[in-house]
């Protein structure tokens, strides 16, 4: 893992060190924490910043024989980082061993293989630097050159952090919400009445039937916009659409306020004109909307129970997508009101479909209105970056592709844009190597900065200098 790791070509080393290594950072999606950013949250150790909450680690961890003790459990903060230490080398192969190495590298400045030998200078080492001074959360973003950040939050919360992260003149770095609604599109989950409890507080709006509640919905899109807020996500496991009316759905709400279940039937309608009235909201307030598609989640129910979501349970589905995906985006082309939407499925079998997909409801002036967004969870490594960066060639204009994101919870993570943009670099340096585009390093150079940054700049519109 030197200075030209992942450059595989001369051509690749020329555009990553001359035109895409110094480039700010964009992460148009993550789940970092805003509190924690305004407060500049400081870390006592090297496990509170590297593996308090990272399902990544965890699973590799368990894959690994660690026992549970030393990773959701009681083991001390030092134990549970040798128990990492005895997991990074047995993973090679995998991208945790070089996201890990790069970690230590670019924050700390340590260039020593991790494993259980070297464990103990590591922590020493790395927590004296923690509790030293430029080691917040603040300082490890600034130190990433990031320029914004967009965080996932909740319909219902009140982006303090972020109204006092906005009036916080000494930290340069946008810090915007991200709108997640998942909760309000969940009408048949346990806790959905106090849900909408929840958001006729935060929106004052009484809710006593579905047109109270999509304009509680549009309160609080209207709050996220006036704070920053220019996207948002929606975790859709299950791609689904239905034709309805807005008096159909009305019912199916109703039962669902008296607490009754609702139809399989009535979920999918109520779904679909949820979310597409959501999406001519975005449409009319110019944001990004996402769809994070085809993930299989909490699929161990004895760990669900004693540790919840999030835990390293999850996996890849493989419900279909196609027809309704091209449904949901077809009924807000037809009204005029897509947005620009940015297009996730975590099984990398749906790579040709989307990719297919986009091309389909572009628009002829914003360039890359529809986006194939970059590999994503189980996908964001070497074979499933550049298969995604292969499909979207194959099939659309890569050269208007928006790049990587985050999509983490932990500061430590922005190496992670290095790894990728060394890969589109190697991408593009092998169509050189092979002839098949010219050698032309002032062309191709712009490409690899609109891919790595300013593509990305130019189609959220953050107003950043």
């Amino acid at each position: 893992m030197d200075e030209n790791f992942l450059l595989e070509n001369e051509t690749a080393v020329t555009l990553y060190h001359k035109y895409a290594k110094n480039l700010p950072i964009i992460d148009y999606h993550c789940h970092l924490s805003p509190k924690e950013i305004y407060e500049n949250k400081t870390f006592k150790n090297i496990t509170e910043v590297w593996l308090y909450g990272d399902h990544y680690k965890w699973r590799a961890m368990r894959a690994n024989g660690i026992n549970e003790k030393y990773i959701t459990g009681d083991g001390s903060d030092y134990e549970k980082f040798i128990a990492w230490a005895k997991t990074v080398p047995m993973l090679i192969g995998n991208p945790l061993y070089n996201w890990t190495h790069l970690e230590l590298q670019r924050f700390f400045n340590i260039f020593d293989i991790l494993d259980e030998d070297t464990a103990p200078n590591v922590w020493k080492r790395v927590n004296e630097l923690l509790n030293s001074e430029g080691f917040g959360a603040r300082d490890l973003i600034k130190k990433s050159n990031v320029k914004v950040v967009c965080t996932t939050d909740d319909p219902i919360d009140s982006l303090e952090y972020h109204l006092k992260l906005r009036e916080d003149k000494d930290f340069q770095v946008k810090v915007l919400p991200g709108f997640r609604p998942d909760k309000a599109l969940a009408i048949n989950r346990e806790g959905f009445t106090d849900y909408v409890g929840k958001l006729e507080k935060a929106s004052e709006i009484r809710i006593d039937n579905y047109e109270d509640f999509l304009q509680a919905l549009k309160s609080r899109v209207e709050f996220f916009h006036s704070i920053g807020g220019r996207v948002s996500d929606h975790a859709i496991d299950v791609m689904t659409f239905a034709e309805t009316t807005i008096d159909e759905v009305a019912e199916y709400f109703a039962e669902a306020l008296q607490g009754k279940g609702v139809s399989t039937e009535g979920e999918i309608k109520f779904k679909t004109y949820t979310l597409k009235f959501l999406g001519q909201l975005y449409s009319e307030l110019g944001w990004v909307m996402q769809f994070h598609i085809n993930a299989l989640r909490n699929t161990n129910t004895k760990m669900f129970n004693v540790l919840g979501p999030d835990t390293g349970y999850d996996a890849i589905n493989d419900n279909l997508i196609a027809k309704p995906l091209v449904s949901m985006l077809d009924i807000l082309e037809k009204e005029d009101s897509l947005p620009k939407t940015i297009l996730y499925s975590l099984n990398p079998r749906d790579n040709s479909t989307i990719a297919s997909i986009i091309g389909c409801f572009q628009d002829g002036k914003i360039p890359g209105k529809i986006q194939f967004g970059t590999a994503w969870w189980f996908n964001d490594n070497k074979t499933g970056m550049l298969d995604q960066m292969q499909y979207l060639a194959n099939m659309g204009v890569f050269s208007r592709f928006i790049g990587m994101l985050t999509d983490s919870r932990s500061f430590l993570s922005y190496p992670r844009h290095e790894y990728f943009r060394r890969l589109v670099c190697t991408f593009i340096g092998q169509w050189v190597e092979n002839g098949e585009v010219p050698n032309d390093m002032k062309f191709l150079g712009k490409i690899v900065q609109g891919i790595s940054y300013y593509n990305a700049k130019e189609y959220f519109d953050f107003q950043i200098g």
